[in-house]
């Protein structure tokens, strides 16, 4: 079917109170996983591409981009396509040219004033071009190339007051939010603040994205989608059942060195990681007062 828009699918996540599931993607593998596993479970998807899986490409964006968007059109769900974590205004200006109908920008390592100049100038420039816009206020910690940050640390998580002001002056779509989770989790042992997400979805009238939603126990999830959820971040959980299958087939198989045999073991494995969690965020999350 026609690649759909990010701009369509979370609002329309947000008036049915669930969360749409995007899935950072690296490879043509992940590609193909994320595509079976939203058809496995009947579910609109987002494929997200990042601006560290771009640098990982030789900093070209058209390959995998390209990929993407056959993959989406030959899809049996909606598939929507999204540029993840950018810093680098050069890569925002390739998006719409690329098929993404959404960004991500990623200003959130700056003070709270150079944030919001630098957010509000590339919402500015993503609308003129027919984008939807994310951005991010609080520290998610875990991201390549930052020092490491506890997710639980005073002044890490999004205040909704300043939230509410950042939203307002910056224009964006959509905001994630620092409610306690981490990138690149390889374990599931985040806990959530779910009052400061009752503040912040009181407070704020966009869609709140969580980032960093490997690292979070299914009923958390469960319980944030109900809380006001409405787009959830995965990356690393692919990432771990790619290589976990990966080194399973490799220790029963020691003399293969066909990359299709392993490959295709593992690509079935983020297929089933893909739609676990896409039916996780589907299920009924507790009663919200």
């Amino acid at each position: 079917m026609p690649l759909v828009t990010t701009g369509a699918l979370v609002p329309r996540a947000a008036e049915a109170r669930s969360a749409v599931a995007a899935f950072n993607i690296i490879t043509l593998e992940h590609i193909e996983a994320v595509v079976t596993g939203a058809e496995s479970a009947a579910a609109p998807v987002v494929l997200q591409v990042s601006e560290n899986a771009v640098a990982f490409r030789h900093g070209r964006l058209l390959p995998l981009a390209r990929a993407a968007v056959a993959a989406a059109e030959r899809a049996a769900v909606p598939v929507a396509l999204h540029l993840d974590h950018v810093q680098s205004d050069d890569l925002l200006r390739q998006a719409p040219d690329a098929g993404f109908s959404s960004v991500m920008y990623d200003a959130a390592r700056l003070p709270y004033a150079d944030n919001l100049a630098a957010t509000r100038a590339a919402a500015d420039w993503a609308h003129a071009q027919g984008l939807w816009i994310e951005a991010e206020l609080g520290q998610v910690g875990g991201k390549a190339g930052e020092p490491p940050l506890d997710a639980h640390a005073p002044g890490a998580r999004t205040d909704p007051a300043q939230a509410r002001a950042f939203v307002a002056d910056s224009g964006v779509d959509a905001l994630a939010v620092a409610i306690g989770s981490s990138h690149a989790m390889t374990t599931r042992t985040a806990t959530l603040d779910h009052d400061l997400l009752k503040r912040l979805t009181a407070a704020l009238d966009v869609p709140l994205v969580l980032h960093g939603s490997s690292g979070v126990p299914d009923d958390e999830l469960t319980a944030a989608v109900a809380g006001g959820i409405t787009k959830v971040n995965v990356g690393t959980a692919l990432n771990l059942a790619l290589t976990g299958a990966v080194r399973a087939h490799l220790a029963e198989h020691p003399d293969a060195v066909d990359p299709r045999k392993y490959l295709s073991v593992a690509r079935e494995a983020m297929a089933g990681e893909v739609a676990r969690i896409i039916a996780v965020l589907a299920e009924p999350g507790p009663a919200i007062a």
